[in-house]
């Protein structure tokens, strides 16, 4: 047996709910790691005084009692772990793990026992339930019953809020109530906080962003007291994470972040960090509420009674003393600007990102903080509004997205190097020389499948750009090239700078309406083209008893592996025998591929062979003929259209000699356009031979003038 055990996916319980993490026994100590919050239990082999094994609604669990009184339980493990961790207690710990068997007969009597932090509810010497009493926030007494509060919990669906306990009557001590002593078993261990005594110290007025206002903050031996003008918090250390303590970037302030799990309440507002805003000018002398003897005892040279500096030092001084935990600042980053944050918004909010050395952190509305061993990926995407930024994407591994968006252009080098440098996963990472060998490590299986539509379509692209070079050919005079040069001559020589400068204003004015005639004229040749395009869609259409295109060599050995693979895999679905084939089509060798190649080669020879006998036996002549005589008839069309349109406008604008009155020429005219009318509504309804006479109605209805 090795000298650890470890053990992931493991749960524990947190005021009901259930996080999970990484549990290992090693010969010095146990120690779990909360994958959630990144908490640490830490319990020295020396200490263990008690190991249960369990049936638990998780499996199995795990219940650990120490020499101090503390009590830890894990879920999560297996039937089959028993053993071995049974084995390794023995030899390692000197602790023997017995089996527990829980009550689950449903009884809602029985007896209350009070064993170090929990009470346990016992039915014929079995617990039926336990609650770990610092989860209680309240105790309430009444006649012969007891009322248990609980904290409550924000990541569970359903939380318990409270349980009552009837307590009878006992005759054999009637000096002690039994509901008084039930309910100071409960208070000892229970999580309530009640200021009681003097505090050690006290700030006035700091400048609090979350929750937002200015505050006294009291401290406490064993809880931070915030008190408002509106409300107040009692925070316990025991609550307290971690502690930050960032520089602005304007550097003439400090932020100074508690982190804490639970959060503290406001309403239905959760708080699950507090965070204060200090000025570096200013200073503070302070004296601690404590002999200098009981100072240096508790404390061991970390404070002393009388300490003077600027407010936010002595304020991250005491904290770090009495939560006896480490305070983190920002490691070796700095920005474009020198600063070692980042301006971003975060959501609504513009604030300010600071990259640690083991993760990032977000103040200040909503503060946010992403441990780099929570993060899945990161991913800089361009800016949505302007292109001199870009946002900065952060995926967990829960499947939370934080992004952080219009960080300037400047930063980018900075911050890829300092997350390269990390070893994070970069989701969009690219072709960046050097980073090609990260890239496969963390890439797409996707990319490397086997698309068999997308292989047929290529196919068939090669085949069809094949047989439609001919048509091409033949298409390619009628169009006019696009020639950039020759536009930027005419230019040149429409608008040349050399022009005499005794010009007259009448021939300027010449001059310009030729070069608004020559502009016009070149727009319409461009639409003319684009009209004349349209009918190449027309060759997309297969000629009838045509040879029938070959299959591309995967198509060939799909349709002669299709069986195989349905007998295989009873039941696959389509979908998924594309899939299965692709994968197998990847694993066959190079030999094996050359024999289908080789066939989709000879299947293509035979298939070109057949389409030039095809031609040559005058096969596919009636469509082009078609075509022609549609394109012929076209053009007949369109110059009988504009010779009519041509006659129209001379008629209109009086091309015969004799005079006319006005009355006539209103007569005329409206005679004219209700025959126009008339002629669109046959073209519609009748065929060509009906157009032709419906064109030359207008003119021949006109009357003459004598």
């Amino acid at each position: 047996m090795g000298d650890t055990l470890e053990f992931n996916e493991i749960y524990q319980e947190v005021k009901g709910s259930w996080n999970d993490g990484r549990l290992r026994f090693s010969k010095q100590n146990v120690v779990y790691k909360s994958n959630k919050t990144g908490k640490v239990d830490n319990i020295a082999a020396g200490e263990l005084s008690l190991a249960q094994w369990r049936r638990v609604c998780l499996g199995h669990g795990i219940k650990l009692g120490t020499s101090t009184g503390h009590v830890y339980m894990y879920d999560g493990f297996r039937d089959t772990d028993f053993e071995k961790i049974s084995e390794f207690f023995k030899a390692n710990y000197k602790v023997e793990l017995t089996e527990k068997d829980m009550c689950v007969k449903g009884w809602n009597w029985g007896t209350a026992k009070f064993s170090g932090p929990l009470l346990s509810f016992d039915i014929n010497d079995n617990a039926a339930f336990e609650i770990p009493l610092s989860n209680v926030s309240q105790c309430a007494t009444g006649k012969n019953e007891v009322t248990l509060e609980f904290h409550q919990n924000d990541d569970t669906e359903v939380s318990l809020m409270e349980v009552r306990f009837y307590v009878p009557p006992s005759q054999a001590d009637e000096r002690q109530d039994p509901v008084d002593a039930f309910a100071q078993n409960v208070l000892s261990k229970a999580d309530v906080i009640q200021a009681t005594g003097d505090a050690v110290c006290i700030f006035k007025e700091l400048q609090c962003l979350t929750p937002r206002g200015r505050y006294d903050i009291r401290i406490y031996p064993t809880f931070l007291h915030l008190h408002g003008k509106t409300f107040d918090y009692k925070i316990p250390y025991t609550t307290v994470l971690r502690l930050f303590l960032l520089p602005h970037k304007d550097q003439r302030q400090m932020f100074f972040v508690i982190s804490l799990d639970p959060p503290i309440k406001q309403g239905q507002t959760r708080y699950h960090f507090l965070i204060l805003l200090f000025s570096k000018e200013e200073d503070i002398n302070l004296t601690l509420n404590m002999s200098e003897e009981d100072v240096e005892r508790r404390f061991e040279g970390k404070l002393s009674k009388n300490m003077s500096g600027s407010l936010y030092e002595m304020v991250s001084r005491v904290m770090k003393a009495l939560v006896n935990r480490k305070i983190t600042v920002p490691g070796n980053f700095q920005g474009h600007s020198g600063a070692q944050c980042i301006t971003c918004s975060y959501k609504a909010s513009s604030g300010l990102l600071y990259p640690l050395e083991r993760g990032f952190i977000y103040v200040h509305k909503p503060p946010v903080h992403l441990r780099f061993e929570e993060i899945s990926c990161v991913n800089f995407a361009r800016g949505t509004t302007t292109t001199r930024s870009f946002d900065f994407e952060i995926e967990t591994k829960q499947g939370n997205q934080y992004t952080f968006s219009s960080i300037e252009r400047e930063e980018y080098g900075k911050l890829f190097d300092f997350v390269n440098a990390k070893k994070l996963n970069i989701k969009n990472r690219g072709f960046k020389e050097g980073m090609k060998g990260k890239i496969d490590e963390y890439s797409d299986s996707d990319e490397d499948q086997h698309d068999a539509y997308l292989e047929r379509m290529k196919a068939e692209g090669k085949i069809r750009e094949e047989g439609n070079d001919s048509d091409e050919s033949d298409g390619s005079g009628s169009d006019e090239s696009f020639n950039p040069g020759e536009e930027d001559d005419e230019i040149a020589e429409e608008y040349d700078s050399n022009a005499s400068a005794s010009d007259s204003s009448e021939e300027g004015g010449d001059s310009e309406d030729e070069g608004a005639k020559k502009k016009k004229a070149k727009k319409a040749k461009v639409v003319k083209e684009k009209k004349e395009r349209k009918p190449r869609k027309e060759k997309k259409q297969k000629d009838a008893g045509g040879p029938k295109r070959p299959m591309s060599a995967y198509m060939l050995w799909l349709n002669s592996s299709r069986e195989r693979i349905k007998a295989e895999n009873p039941g696959i679905s389509i979908t998924e025998i594309s899939k299965k084939a692709g994968e197998m089509w990847r694993q066959l060798g190079k030999d094996e591929k050359e024999e289908w190649e080789t066939k989709a080669g000879e299947a293509k020879k035979q298939y070109d062979k057949a389409k030039k006998e095809f031609k040559e036996s005058g096969g596919g002549s009636t469509s082009t003929s078609k075509k022609e005589s549609k394109k012929s008839g076209g053009k007949k069309d369109e110059k009988k259209r504009k010779s009519a349109g041509g006659d129209k406008e001379r008629e209109r604008s009086g091309g015969n000699d004799s005079f006319k009155s006005r009355e006539f020429i209103e007569t005329s005219e409206d005679s004219s356009s209700d025959s126009d009318r008339k002629s669109k509504s046959k073209r519609k309804k009748e065929s060509d031979e009906e157009e032709e006479e419906a064109v030359s109605t207008p003119a021949s209805s006109e009357p003459e003038s004598d």
